[in-house]
């Protein structure tokens, strides 16, 4: 074995080291964490700024790493096949088949990977100026090969419009259900559902969180002073609607602190307060406003309070500044009170809840699934899925869980027992219409 020998096996190491680097960068590079690198980078890191100017360029960036990566490994196989053979003749280019095999899966691949994927955020920092330098060189070949695959794949049908595998808000959501701790269970569930809360503002109405009119406190204008505030004292609601003539004459919202100022001015003289004269006037919203849009208006305006009307311009119902909050953070009302009001645990597992809990409110609290797409409503889900007003004692299961109607006045759901599947973090699934029991 002379010299040459022991320099094509030096040469052979190393391009199965540089073969190991790529597969380590490649890896590192896709699973590095956004959101660190991109803290980071807004605290001056140079290397994490390079992370993510390579991963805004993915499709270089993994070219070039495969392009470097399949160079080295032939090579390699090349070089090994050509002194095995002059060691062994034929049968060289057999034990160099399976010898390279070996090598390349166990040291070039899987070692490099298994490291990277423990420590990417570490090694995507280490490797990105060597990567970002390689991806620069090979910058045009890569583009060249890109066109070339995108015509390729075009002459077969497929059309490649996007780098992304999935969104932003996407990922973000699969991250927020991957929060998980046993240890701060309770806590971690409260976590996630203001962070779900938060994503889904701009996909929720108001109508789905307004406090519906058969609820609401209204006071009518034509009323004595005195008797305008005996009703707003004995409201739990610091600003109630007027209307004058008929309740969906909306002409003003009184607010509490602005009606015990105007009862101090007089010096309890309630019969000279002009009720109209000190209620604000009323600002009246459609009732597909969403709530990301609804909140930046609240704080546009300054204004905690807005009427909900429908596409006809009747009165639907008011939301507040507070159910947009409480929509995020959750019921503040009372910070003991852990259940959904309107709803009651019973000890076989299953459910009595009234009709005009929403779905929202009962797949935050219990981290159900039910789908909120049709109705805001556990009653309007009821009546759109059986598709007709059921009777008391009626029976239906779909998505999985069982819906028994208890309670009915006229046309309205009142109350119904809601029993969840078993397995209640397996996806719920469409089942079939119940029967009358």
């Amino acid at each position: 074995m002379d010299l040459t020998f022991w320099i094509t096996i030096a040469v052979i190491v190393i391009l199965l080291a540089v073969s190991a680097f790529f597969a380590g960068s490649e890896t590192a590079l896709t699973g590095a964490s956004r959101a660190r690198m991109h803290q980071l980078e807004q605290e001056g890191s140079r290397r994490a700024r390079l992370v993510n100017r390579l991963r805004d360029k993915s499709e270089r960036m993994i070219g070039a790493l495969l392009f470097g990566n399949n160079l080295v490994n032939i090579l390699s196989s090349a070089l090994a096949t050509s002194v095995l053979i002059g060691l062994f003749g034929d049968r060289g280019v057999v034990y160099a088949t399976v010898g390279m095999t070996v090598l390349v899966v166990l040291f070039a691949e899987v070692m490099p990977k298994i490291y990277a994927i423990n420590y990417p955020d570490r090694t995507a920092l280490s490797v990105a100026p060597a990567v970002s330098a390689l991806v620069s060189v090979l910058g045009p070949l890569v583009i060249g090969m890109g066109h070339v695959t995108r015509i390729s794949l075009k002459s077969i049908g497929i059309e490649i419009h996007s780098t992304g595998i999935t969104s932003n808000e996407e990922e973000l959501r699969g991250a927020i259900e991957l929060h998980r701790d046993e240890a701060k269970a309770e806590e971690i569930k409260e976590e996630r559902a203001m962070l779900r809360s938060i994503l889904d503002l701009a996909e929720v109405e108001v109508c789905e969180i307004m406090t519906h009119r058969r609820t609401l406190v209204m006071i009518d204008a034509a009323l004595p002073a005195a008797q305008v505030v005996d009703e707003v004292l004995s409201s739990p609601f610091t600003r109630l609607p007027l209307w004058l003539d008929q309740p969906d004459n909306i002409v003003g919202v009184v607010h509490a602190k602005a009606l015990l100022r105007e009862v101090r001015a007089h010096h309890g003289d309630l019969d000279r307060i002009d009720i109209l004269g000190i209620a604000a006037k009323p600002w009246f919203i459609p009732e597909t406003t969403n709530l990301f849009d609804q909140l930046q208006a609240f704080r546009q305006r300054r204004e905690h309070f807005a009427l909900v009307v429908d596409e006809y311009g009747t009165l639907m119902g008011v939301v507040t500044l507070e159910d947009i909050l409480e929509e995020i953070v959750g019921d503040i009302s009372d910070e003991h009170d852990v259940t959904v009001a309107g709803v009651q645990v019973e000890p076989c597992g299953s459910y009595i809840v009234d009709g005009w809990v929403t779905i929202r409110d009962l797949n935050r609290e219990f981290e159900w699934r039910l789908p909120d797409d049709e109705a805001s409503t556990i009653a309007g889900l009821v009546l759109y899925e059986a598709r007709r007003i059921p009777e008391v004692g009626q029976v239906f299961t779909f998505y999985d869980f069982r819906f028994e109607i208890i309670g009915r006045q006229r046309n309205q759901i009142t109350s119904l027992r809601l029993t969840p599947p078993v397995d209640i973090d397996a996806p719920a699934g469409t089942g079939d219409l119940g029967t009358p029991v």
